[in-house]
């Protein structure tokens, strides 16, 4: 009898009946219809449900609390303390639940710069899980698979359940990272985005300590310059929709590090929410969704077709795809210095302009602040749009202190003279409920006046409140639509609102009592 290859994994703890590493896409999506409840789209993505996990969960999320590590992370709501004793009995419990299983791996890389790369070795109890992170880390080449020795390894087990009493953890899932012992635990949770910001929030901690800013943002290039475009958000606000841009070569849609060398993608694929997603306004996206992609939670007929307004299921409707899936994108996904920078935010207040132009100090104080809403869905509770401050645009994903990325990026703006603007890609005319959502066409047009220059020597005025400079023209756009308090029908009360969210602002940035006084009085006063 033939031995099983088991290609290492049993130094973790795991027994499998089979071990089937780095299997083609195709494969793959063949060995999940057989195995799981799962089918395909008309276009041949496969389509998987999630169940409850339909979003990242917070409040499951763990950091050993380790000699080697302890002494840089940033503990609190966001880094949540686990002992060595807790992770040892998770890890045994996982290496018990996956032995005897058939056992999916997938080796590959994140970080596209080779100075800067992690090798990853994902290790997972579903093949539709494995085609995900396929989509999502680097693929080898054949030599590269041939020679690969893994820095960290991500153990995903879904259908593994705790018990929070013998555990220690707040439900029956968890997401453990361990620095020191360079592994992250998944269990509990189908929702394969776990998996994809538990590596990033490994690079968030590994980059830094080499001189290297890791960021939570997409970016893209000018076909003809080469000059670069940062666009920071958290998930909602249009990072993966307006850096697909089909007048612009992708970089990446959500993950990135700066180093002095210029930009690099963490990631080697995409993952973009598909909620009332169109040919007509997202047309890279919508075609993305083929064989090869995996689409999470999205409602379908009979014959495959999916209904892309369809929330029943989740808002947080998502697919990956490797980013090659998109035209001209940029591989290996490096780029120059950025000249343009954006941070995206969807002000769920409905006051804040649909582009401002930042300077030096606003940029960073607006940076450490991280405005935006959280859309339901994207994560578990939260259902319907709140206004929130996430500091760097990613604090659930920073496991050192804020300090650090902020002094990083400041320091990188100040060198290499990036534009910075603020773009709301959230409601306008009224307060959430009342307004309406900013049209993907007005902010296309707003993003490409700021990355081709247009709006850098333009008119502005300030408005009082939060002391913006807003342009008092863009080509291609109504200029009423500029100011948002013209868009109220009630100016009192918009005036009051505003003062509301700049009190909110200046609440805040009091957990940032060692903020250069400069970038304090940067920000709105109430």
């Amino acid at each position: 009898m033939t031995k099983t290859q088991t290609y290492g994994i049993e130094k973790y703890g795991i027994a499998p009946r089979s071990v089937q590493r780095n299997l083609p896409p195709a494969v793959l999506i063949e060995t999940a219809i057989k195995t799981e409840p799962c089918r395909l789209l008309d276009k041949g993505a496969l389509l998987v449900e999630t169940g409850k996990y339909t979003g990242r969960s917070p409040k499951d999320r763990y950091i050993v609390e380790e000699a080697g590590s302890a002494h840089n992370v940033n503990w609190g709501v966001n880094n949540l303390k686990m002992s060595s004793a807790q992770f040892d009995l998770i890890y045994k419990k996982i290496g018990a639940y996956l032995s005897g299983k058939d056992i999916y791996v997938f080796d590959g890389f994140a970080g596209a710069d080779g100075k800067h790369r992690v090798n990853i070795r994902v290790i997972n109890e579903y093949a539709s899980q494995n085609l995900f992170m396929n989509n999502m880390l680097i693929r080898p080449t054949s030599d590269e698979s041939k020679n690969f020795a893994e820095d960290f390894a991500v153990i995903a087990a879904p259908g593994l359940k705790l018990d929070p009493a013998e555990c220690g953890t707040n439900s029956e899932a968890a997401i453990v990272l361990s620095f020191d012992r360079k592994m992250v635990l998944i269990v509990g949770s189908k929702y394969s985005g776990e998996m994809k910001k538990s590596v990033f929030s490994l690079m968030n901690y590994l980059l830094p300590l080499s001189g290297v800013l890791g960021m939570h943002c997409s970016a893209n290039t000018d076909k003809e310059s080469g000059d670069t475009a940062l666009f920071f958000g958290l998930s909602g606000t249009g990072k993966t929709t307006l850096s697909a841009d089909p007048k612009r070569r992708l970089i990446g849609d959500d993950e990135h590090g700066w180093s002095d060398d210029g930009i690099f993608n963490i990631e080697g694929g995409c993952y973009a929410k598909c909620i009332d997603l169109t040919e007509k306004h997202e047309p890279q996206i919508f075609r993305a969704i083929r064989h090869g992609a995996l689409a999470e939670n999205v409602v379908a007929d009979a014959t495959g077709h999916p209904d892309y307004f369809n929330q029943s299921l989740t808002e947080n409707t998502r697919v990956s795809y490797p980013v090659d899936f998109i035209d001209d994108c940029v591989i290996p996904g490096v780029g120059r210095h950025p000249t343009t920078i954006v941070f995206l935010s969807a002000d769920a207040f409905g006051v804040l302009p649909p582009v401002a132009k930042l300077t030096r100090e606003q940029a960073m104080y607006y940076f450490v602040s991280g405005y935006t809403a959280k859309v339901a869905g994207t994560e578990r509770g939260i259902v319907e749009p709140s206004a929130t401050f996430s500091t760097c645009f990613g604090s659930p994903f920073l496991p050192l202190r804020s300090e650090v990325y902020a002094k990083m990026l400041g320091e990188k703006i100040d060198k290499y003279g990036a534009q910075v603007y603020l773009i709301n890609t959230g409601w306008a005319g009224g307060k959430y409920g009342v307004g309406k959502r900013m049209s993907l066409p007005l902010t296309r047009t707003i993003v490409s006046a700021a990355i081709d220059g247009s709006l850098k020597n333009a008119q502005f005025k300030k408005e009082p409140f939060f002391g913006l400079n807003i342009p008092v023209s863009i080509k291609g756009v109504d200029s009423a639509l500029l100011n948002p308090r013209a868009l109220w029908a009630d100016k009192n009360d918009y005036d009051a609102t505003a003062k509301k969210l700049a009190g909110l602002f200046e609440e805040n940035f009091k957990k940032y009592p060692s903020m250069p006084r400069e970038i304090v009085e940067a920000g709105p006063k109430a």
